[in-house]
């Protein structure tokens, strides 16, 4: 009896261990699959804002390392993507700074949103440039030792940087082995580093100090708005945000009823650039019963979101209405000349 309780422990001690394994373990590589589709009245409010009968969608991808378990899972289901961590990760990033890179620029994008927005419905609007934040250092290059991934850059040799160009064009003037003097903010410090120019990898004429940046832009905005993305990164949210914010600050209802969903960065013009994941953001849409999705056209490209976006709503016979825009103002009008939903 003895012998048997023995081996019983054994095999259950075994089983417990390869099932930790398959569930815990990290490999090489990053999976994606379709994600959320949230109601952005949850997310956007604008202070005393109107209601509306529908709702805007905010859909996003999910992804993370794989598990042996999630990686064999990923193999058999569909609208899985599966990519080696190299990949996944631009080269050059760790996973810190992929993920800092992440959240900068959908704090990027909310602005951008927020000017796209209330511009459009003639509210008032004030853009205040606050420097540049790092996003990475250029390996072998002489940022690499003395800038950190976060460090935020106020001023060159005594000059004011609000933009990143400010910051290039002053280097690009500058010749190779000169040092040019930067004042940053890193850990709620203020400080100064030299840093000496020198020219790029495999690049016969390209020099810098190495360094790919991001603006840190503060828009202020009447009546206020608060956006609460927590952990969501990218920038891929800007248009739906800025449509919740507009539909908010304008009397007519812009939903006419519908549940409305779509994809795409905006940028400070208005205009809706291409994203990543369009196709499980169609899968996440079609999921919660959205009835019209917005995709970037990108001015009629073969392989555009658009395009994609339409492909994956035929193939899993999705009941919504896959609408190609370019701007922000596009896909107002179509909302403008939409019927009310009676349904």
């Amino acid at each position: 009896m003895f012998q048997v309780n023995k081996r019983s422990l054994i095999v259950s001690f075994v089983l417990a261990f390869l099932f930790f394994i398959i569930v815990t373990v990290k490999l090489p590589y990053y999976i994606y699959k379709p994600g959320a589709a949230d109601e952005l009245t949850d997310m956007v409010e604008v202070n005393h804002g109107y209601h509306s009968e529908g709702a805007f969608h905010l859909v996003t991808v999910s992804g993370g390392r794989a598990t042996p378990l999630e990686y064999v899972w990923a193999k058999f289901a569909s609208y899985r993507e599966i990519l080696p961590l190299e990949e996944a990760i631009p080269e050059g990033f760790t996973d810190e700074a992929y993920r800092f890179f992440q959240l900068k620029m959908m704090e990027d994008s909310k602005a951008a949103s927020k000017v796209v927005a209330y511009e459009a419905a003639g509210k008032k609007v004030d853009i205040i440039f606050n420097g540049v934040y790092v996003l990475q250092t250029i390996p072998h290059m002489p940022a690499e030792e003395v800038l950190e991934v976060g460090d935020r850059i106020f001023a060159v040799d005594g000059r004011e940087v609000k933009e990143a160009k400010d910051l290039t064009s002053y280097v690009e003037e500058k010749k190779i082995k000169d040092t040019v003097s930067l004042t940053i903010e890193r850990d709620d410090k203020t400080e100064e580093v030299d840093v000496v120019i020198d020219s790029f990898p495999e690049s016969k004429e390209g020099h810098g100090i190495g360094i790919q940046l991001l603006a840190e832009k503060s828009v202020h905005v009447e009546p206020k708005v608060t956006i609460k993305s927590g952990n969501i990164g990218g920038p891929s949210a800007g248009l739906m945000f800025a449509l919740e914010m507009h539909n908010q600050l304008v009397e007519d209802d812009i939903t006419k009823g519908y549940r409305i969903a779509g994809t795409g960065e905006i940028a400070f013009d208005g205009s809706v650039l291409r994203v990543g994941g369009v196709d499980k953001k169609v899968i996440a849409a079609n999921r919660k019963g959205v009835d019209i999705f917005f995709a970037p056209n990108e001015d009629g490209a073969e392989d555009s979101n658009y395009e994609v976006a339409k492909q994956t709503a035929d193939e899993i016979k999705a009941d919504m209405e896959i609408v190609p825009i370019d701007s922000f103002d596009e896909a107002l009008d179509y909302l403008n000349q939409l019927e009310p939903n009676d349904k």
